[in-house]
Formats: C-alpha cells, structure tokens, sequence
C-alpha cells in the first residue's frame, strides 16, 4: 500500500437528496459485516443545527447504522462527553459502499427518537410528500413508507436498541 493511498479503515459518507451531494464527511468504520456498515463521525455539518426537540452541535458523535438490505439509516446521537441525546433516524434507499465512498440516498422521511424512548417523532412528511417520490417511483415510496413505519413501531416497541446493539 502506497504512503497516498486512503485509510481502509475510513470511509467518506456521501449523502445524496434530490440527486444532489447535501453533505460529505469523512467517517471511522466501526464494523461492517457485509450487510450493515457503521461508522462514527463528529458532527459535520457547520454550527449548531436546533430542531426544537434536540440541537446537534459540534463536540457531538455521531454513530450511523447502515444497511445494505433496508430503507434506513440509524444515527445514534450522543454529546462529546458521552452522554446520549437520543436517535436520528434517515428514511433512504439501501446503501452502497463504493470503494472508499459510502452512497447514501436521503428519501426526506425521517424520524427521532429520544434518548429515554418517551419521544418518537416523525418528521419531513411534507418534504416527502412534496418530492413526488410516489409519483416517478412509487415503489421506493411505497418501501419508504413501510421502512418509517418499521421504525417506528420498533422505537415504541422493543426501542432501537435492538436493532442496532
């Protein structure tokens, strides 16, 4: 391996919505186990970002769950010193590690889920819905849909822990 060659062990997260690069981070892969990848990266994007239910800021760790085979993405979300703020979670097409690049397709639906479980919100409906997703592939709509739902339920039900532990 030459002295310019990448990392093995870091990946670049490239998350693409609406056919367009949204944010590119570099990324530590965690474990890959030929179906889900997960990697941790510090928040990336520039500032404080405030939902209103949870603010992502710099200092905070973020480990992403990634399959190769479902709908979604689970970020588990914690602060620098450790402490958990809870799950984010990105409704997309399954991923695609390309080389040293992990492809990922945001299809707008997302979901967060508290810290404590006692939260669980679903968010971007509207954007979902304004995408026409359902109407130029309503099959990836369709497994959209289903995907949040799964995700939810499992969040209400045994808690995403599960999923990803």
């Amino acid at each position: 391996m030459s002295a310019s060659s990448p990392d093995p062990a870091t990946v670049t997260v490239v998350l693409v919505k609406a056919g367009r690069t949204k944010i590119s981070y570099p990324a530590e892969t965690v474990s890959d186990d030929g179906t889900r990848i997960t990697v941790r990266a510090p928040w990336a994007a520039p500032g404080v970002r405030d939902f209103g239910f949870v603010r992502f800021e710099p200092g905070d760790v973020f480990t992403e769950h990634y399959w190769r085979d479902r709908w979604f993405a689970v970020k588990e979300v914690r602060t620098g010193d450790g402490e958990l703020k809870g799950w984010y979670c990105d409704i997309t097409r399954p991923a695609l590690l390309r080389g040293a690049e992990l492809l990922i397709e945001d299809l707008d639906l997302d979901l967060w889920v508290s810290a404590d479980g006692s939260s669980v919100l679903r968010l971007d409906e509207d954007e979902f819905e304004a995408s026409g997703l359902a109407g130029h592939d309503p099959a990836a709509a369709e497994a959209a849909v289903r995907a949040l739902d799964e995700l939810e339920h499992l969040a209400r039900t045994e808690g995403l822990t599960a999923l990803v532990g």
